[in-house]
């Protein structure tokens, strides 16, 4: 009898984690959408079929990466920049993930490993507002729920995406290209407002894509782009923090 109570006690806190998640992950999906679904456009314009995008966004989840990746495709780079470029953009999941398992001291690999693999710009922010969850029983579940809606919601956003691709006209298919900038630059300003070297650090690495692309192809000096102005970063955020 103390059992049945036990196991139906357990049970109600299980639904009820995994409840709060999708709820927490609910604006995450309202968000992702229709970026994804932009994204699967873009991607498909550019010669990617419904497979490789969705295959994109289930393996790299990473929006900024796919659509970098994406238009990289699009003007014909090789692999190997590809690869290094969303490589570097991608650098600062280590971070995320070094920080979020750091709450997790007491939780076993079995949740760490898949839970830092659902991490995420705005899956991080949310988690990291809830972070008494750890300490609750069955609160593994609310980050895993979180997680997963988010992540639903972009595969299955890119998936359509892609599948639309060949239907949306391709006038407004190149209009909603406008959607990778406005992404960045969403991105951006706040960020500018808050420390203005950030917004040094973006002109110095769009001015290095820039020059580099005069003499190397577009990916490799997006390359180089990216790297030197993450460097850059390092010592000017550094020397604002003194």
């Amino acid at each position: 009898m103390t059992s049945k109570v036990l196991d139906k006690t357990q049970d109600s806190s299980s639904i009820y984690m995994i409840q709060r998640g999708v709820a927490k992950g609910f604006p995450i999906m309202l968000g992702y959408l229709p970026i994804a679904l932009t994204y699967g456009v873009l991607a498909k314009q550019a010669g990617m079929s419904v497979t490789e995008i969705t295959l994109m966004s289930i393996l790299v989840y990473a929006g900024a990466s796919q659509f970098m990746g994406a238009n990289m495709i699009a003007i014909g780079t090789g692999a190997v920049e590809i690869i290094i470029a969303t490589f570097v953009l991608n650098f600062r999941h280590f971070v995320m993930s070094f920080s979020f398992m750091n709450r997790l001291r007491g939780v076993g690999l079995r949740w760490k490993a898949p839970l830092s693999l659902g991490l995420t710009d705005e899956s991080f922010s949310v988690a990291s507002l809830h972070p008494e969850e750890v300490r609750q029983d069955k609160g593994m579940l609310f980050y895993a729920a979180l997680m997963i809606t988010a992540y639903v919601s972009w595969v299955g956003g890119s998936f359509l995406g892609g599948m639309l691709g060949d239907v949306i006209p391709e006038s407004l298919s190149q209009s909603m290209g406008i959607a990778l900038y406005a992404m960045f630059i969403g991105l951006l300003i706040p960020s500018v407002k808050k420390q203005w070297r950030i917004g040094m650090i973006a002109v110095l690495a769009m001015l290095i894509n820039a020059a580099c692309s005069q003499f190397m192809s577009d990916g490799w000096a997006i390359v180089i782009g990216t790297i030197v102005g993450g460097l850059s970063g390092v010592h000017l955020l550094k020397e604002e923090k003194l």
